[in-house]
């Protein structure tokens, strides 16, 4: 059993940067694949981001180059580094623990609202 625990959100202006982390419990955290989803108001949950258990990157193409997904298995810890917001982030972000043997995300944290406006 994995428990995922967002935190970071808030309000930010255009342009602006947030950093989110996602705090796991459990021992086993660097043998998950780890990601980052959003869900705006109205919408369906959509993919972000996310790192495998040996460092592999993969970004939503309407990220890249704006928001960098990192680890510190020591901390058992996921990070979502999001610069140069724009007011379409605006959703809430939750992370996701993806199990090794069947590539599903398995767990999920409750999530953290990221709200970009002036």
């Amino acid at each position: 059993q994995v428990q995922l625990v967002e935190s970071g959100g808030g309000l930010v202006q255009p342009g602006g940067s947030l950093t989110l982390s996602c705090a796991a419990s459990g021992r086993t955290f660097s043998t998950y694949g780890m990601g980052w989803f959003r869900q705006a108001p109205g919408k369906e949950r959509e993919f972000v981001a996310q790192i495998s258990w040996s460092g592999s990157y993969l970004y939503a193409e309407f990220v890249k180059g704006r928001f960098t997904i990192s680890r510190d298995n020591a901390k058992n810890t996921v990070y979502l580094q999001m610069n140069s917001l724009k007011p379409d982030d605006t959703a809430v972000y939750y992370c996701a623990a993806m199990n090794r043997a069947t590539l599903a995300y398995e767990y999920w944290g409750q999530g953290t609202q990221v709200t970009v406006s002036s």
